[in-house]
């Protein structure tokens, strides 16, 4: 069984759905990139873009983030989320989406605005790489930005991604790769240069 490791909600427990429909992340691996992120996730609007159970985005409310906004296209799924959304009592601070990543980053666009994004897909679907992509074209990450990218054997590049610094880069094992990325805007080029 799941547990919030720490903060408000610690040592509450979390439901995870029956079935290898999803994955979610080791405590150990969650550990380590929330060890990572200890300092920065005060006043965060969180995406959780795979949410699977919700574990990742309520381990961050636990330790300070604003509000998470859980995207995931299993609707069974999403029934979970908000089931341990109120067994932790962070359900109003929540917004909830039954979406396709692609979709949610989409509509999104113009719309939304988010300063941490976790990004940890079923592993055989691997598309960090693409759904970092997705974000940076969206428009929708703040200056400043941390995405935590958590993937199995996909070839993922940060630095393939150069509007990014390189926080944490670590394989956990032979099935697991975390990267976790500092997203700086580009400047605006300024009038007297034109």
């Amino acid at each position: 069984m799941l547990k919030i490791i720490t903060g408000e909600a610690k040592g509450k427990r979390l439901r995870t759905l029956e079935g290898e429909a999803t994955r979610p992340t080791s405590e150990r691996i969650k550990e380590a990139i929330f060890s990572s992120l200890q300092f920065d996730l005060e006043h965060r609007r969180v995406l959780d873009l795979f949410a699977g159970c919700g574990q990742l985005g309520l381990e961050a409310l636990s330790r300070g983030s604003e509000s998470v906004t859980f995207v995931d296209s299993s609707r069974e799924a999403m029934e979970i989320v908000k089931e341990n959304a109120k067994n932790t009592g962070y359900f109003d601070r929540c917004r909830y989406a039954v979406s396709d990543y692609r979709n949610f980053i989409r509509k999104a666009s113009g719309r939304d605005r988010y300063d941490l994004v976790l990004i940890d897909p079923p592993y055989a679907m691997e598309c960090c790489g693409e759904a970092v992509g997705r974000l940076l074209e969206s428009g929708i990450l703040e200056d400043g930005a941390i995405v935590v990218c958590e993937c199995g054997t996909e070839a993922f590049d940060p630095a393939a991604f150069p509007q990014f610094e390189t926080l944490k880069s670590t394989r956990y094992g032979k099935k697991t790769y975390v990267a976790i990325l500092l997203y700086r805007k580009p400047e605006e080029p300024s009038e007297a240069s034109e």
